[in-house]
């Protein structure tokens, strides 16, 4: 289980965000998860992904849409 407060956990946003406050999402990774929130509702839900499955997320992404 992990134990780390989300609050504690260093936030970032993509080089590709915008500075016009658009549709964006904040990730932070701790020892055992990739937590990912919404930028304009901090304190709102969040989603914790384990590491694999962050990986094979950010994996698919780059792959050729076809």
């Amino acid at each position: 289980m992990n134990n780390q407060q989300p609050d504690k956990l260093h936030w970032f946003k993509s080089s590709y965000s915008g500075g016009d406050g658009g549709e964006c999402v904040e990730v932070a990774a701790d020892a055992t998860a990739v937590h990912v929130r919404d930028s304009k509702e901090r304190g709102g839900p969040r989603l914790a992904f384990t590491r694999s499955a962050w990986s094979g997320f950010v994996a698919s992404l780059g792959r050729d849409r076809t």
